[in-house]
C-alpha cells in the first residue's frame, strides 16, 4: 500500500486528513468544489496510520451529506483499473466503509455502487458486509448469482466457498442465500465445511505438550525464532507452569545469554513476572539492552521498575524510551518533571507522530502536569495520528484551563468517537456552535452509545436550552 501523504495542518486538506473537527467546520465554509475535492482525495487515498484501528468513515460520510457530495470520485476509485491488480483489502476499505454510511443516511446512490462493488469488485467482502447491515433482503438476494459465482463447483471452489462464510463478518447475506433452492445444499455444505475446520483447526494444536521440561519450552522457542515467528512470551507462559526452583540457576543462565537469543527472551519475560523485585533481574535486561529485554521491562511496574526508570530515563535508547513510559503510566507526582522532560525530548527528536508519544500524553493527562499544555496543543495540532490526538484532547482537558473553549468545540466534529465524547463532556456552550452540534449528535442514529450519554449529561430538553 502507498504511504500516505499527509498535508501541512494548516490546510484544508491536511486537517481532512488528520479527521480534526476543524476539517469539517473548514470545509463547509470553503468553497464547495475545493471542499469536495479534498474530500475525495482523502477517501480515496486513505491518509490513516493505521487503517485498522483509526475511524475515518463516518466523519467523511457526514461531510459528503452537509455537502450534498457526488460520488463520482469514490466510483473511478472502486472500479478503476487498479481494482484488476491490487485485492488488499485496505486499498477501498474507507471508501466502502464510507458508502455504508451513506447508505445508512438514505443515499440510495451510495447504496447502488455498493451492491455494484460487491457483484464485481476485488473486495466484495468488505461491500457485502457493508450491504449486510443496511440493504433490504430483496437486494441482498438479487447478489447471490454474482457473487457465488466466483467460487467454481470444484475442490478448490469448495474450499473457497467454504473459507468465505466461516471468515465473513456478517453473516445475514450467506443465511438468505441458503435458503434459496439452487444454493442451499452447497451453502449448508459449506457452513459445515467451515465448521469442521475450526473443530480440526482446535483438535490438532501445535505447541507445549504436558510433561514438557525447562529445556524443551527453550527449544521450543528457539525452534519458533528460526522459523521467524518469536515465541518467548508464550513460552514465558509455559515457562511458569513448568519450572520447579532447582530449574533457577538454569533460567537465570539462560536469561545470562547461556542459551542463546530465543532462551534469553524466554527467561528474561519470566523473571520480571517471577521476580519482579529482583535487582539481578533488573540488571540483566541492563545488560541486553535489545528488544526482547526492552518489552520484558515494559511488563514490570513496582517499586524496583520504577526507581531503576528514574535512573534510566535520560538513556537515549529504546530502554529510555521504555523507562519514561513507565514513568507516565505508574509514576507519581514527583516524577512529573521527568515525565515532561520525556515528551519535550520526544516530540523534538521524533516528531508528533511518534509511537512514544501515546503513553507520554496520557501520562502528562494523569499527572496534571499544566505546564505540558503548550507542547500537548502542539501535538494535537500537528500529528497525523488521529488517536494520538484524541489522547492529547484527554490530556488537555486536564491540564489545559483554555481547552473547554477551544479545542473542545473542535473536537466536537471529530473523526474518534472518543474524542468526541470528551468534547460533549467539556466544550462550553457559551459558544454559539455547541449546543445545536449536541443536539445533532444526540439525534444521529450512527452516533456512539458513549457520545450520545455524554452528550445527554450536557443538554435539556429544546424548550429550556
Amino acid at each position: 500500500m502507498f504511504e500516505p501523504v499527509i498535508a501541512p495542518s494548516g490546510t484544508l486538506l491536511g486537517l481532512l486528513q488528520r479527521g480534526r473537527g476543524d476539517g469539517t467546520l473548514h470545509a463547509l465554509a470553503a468553497p464547495r468544489p475545493e471542499a469536495l475535492a479534498a474530500l475525495d482525495e482523502c477517501v480515496t487515498r486513505d491518509p490513516r496510520q493505521d487503517w485498522q484501528v483509526e475511524n475515518r468513515s463516518l466523519y467523511y460520510a457526514r461531510l459528503y451529506l452537509d455537502l450534498d457530495g457526488p460520488l463520482g470520485a469514490i466510483e473511478a476509485h472502486l472500479f478503476g483499473v487498479d481494482d484488476l491488480v491490487d485485492e488488499e483489502d485496505h486499498r477501498t476499505g474507507l471508501a466502502l466503509s464510507v458508502l455504508g454510511h451513506l447508505a445508512s443516511y438514505g443515499r440510495d446512490d451510495a447504496l447502488m455502487l455498493l451492491r455494484r462493488y460487491a457483484a464485481s469488485g476485488a473486495n466484495w467482502a468488505w461491500a457485502l458486509d457493508e450491504l449486510a447491515l443496511r440493504d433490504d433482503d430483496e437486494g441482498l438476494r438479487s447478489l447471490a448469482d454474482p457473487v457465488l459465482a466466483r467460487f467454481p463447483e470444484t475442490a478448490d471452489g469448495g474450499a473457497r466457498l467454504a473459507a468465505a462464510v466461516r471468515d465473513a463478518y456478517e453473516p445475514r447475506p450467506w443465511s438468505l442465500w441458503e435458503e434459496l433452492p439452487q444454493y442451499g445444499q452447497r451453502l449448508r455444505a459449506a457452513r459445515q465445511q467451515g465448521s469442521f475446520d475450526r473443530w480440526q483447526r482446535q483438535l490438532n494444536p501445535s505447541g507445549p505438550r504436558p510433561g514438557w521440561g525447562v529445556r524443551a519450552v527453550f527449544d521450543w522457542a528457539a525452534d519458533g525464532l528460526r522459523r521467524g515467528t518469536p515465541l518467548h512470551v508464550p513460552a514465558a507462559r509455559c515457562l511458569a507452569a513448568v519450572a520447579a526452583p532447582e530449574d533457577r540457576p538454569e533460567i537465570l543462565a539462560a536469561a545470562a545469554g547461556a542459551l542463546g537469543e530465543a532462551a534469553r527472551a524466554t527467561a528474561l519475560h519470566h523473571l520480571v513476572l517471577a521476580e519482579p523485585e529482583n535487582p539481578a533481574v533488573l540488571d540483566l535486561i541492563e545488560a541486553a539492552g535489545d528488544e526482547p529485554a526492552v518489552a520484558a521491562y515494559e511488563r514490570m511496574g513496582g517499586p524496583a521498575a520504577l526507581e531503576r526508570a528514574r535512573l534510566w530515563v535520560h538513556r537515549p535508547d529504546a530502554l529510555g524510551a521504555a523507562a519514561a513510559a513507565l514513568l507516565a503510566a505508574r509514576g507519581g507526582a514527583d516524577d512529573a518533571g521527568l515525565v515532561l522532560g520525556a515528551l519535550r525530548n520526544t516530540v523534538r527528536g521524533s516528531g508528533p507522530d511518534s509511537a512514544r508519544l501515546f503513553t507520554l500524553v496520557d501520562g502528562a493527562g494523569r499527572l496534571g502536569i499544566g505546564c505540558a499544555a503548550p507542547v500537548l496543543r502542539h501535538v494535537y495540532r500537528e500529528t497525523s495520528s488521529s488517536h494520538l490526538r484524541g489522547r492529547a484532547a484527554r490530556a488537555l482537558a486536564g491540564t489545559d484551563p483554555a481547552f473547554g473553549a477551544g479545542f473542545a468545540v473542535e473536537c466536537l466534529w471529530d473523526c474518534e468517537e472518543t474524542t468526541r465524547e470528551v468534547a460533549a463532556r467539556h466544550a462550553e456552550t457559551a459558544d454559539a456552535r455547541v449546543a445545536p452540534r449536541l443536539r445533532r449528535l444526540a439525534a444521529d442514529p450512527a452516533e456512539e452509545e458513549d457520545v450520545q450519554s455524554a452528550v445527554r449529561s450536557r443538554i435539556t430538553p429544546e424548550s429550556a436550552v
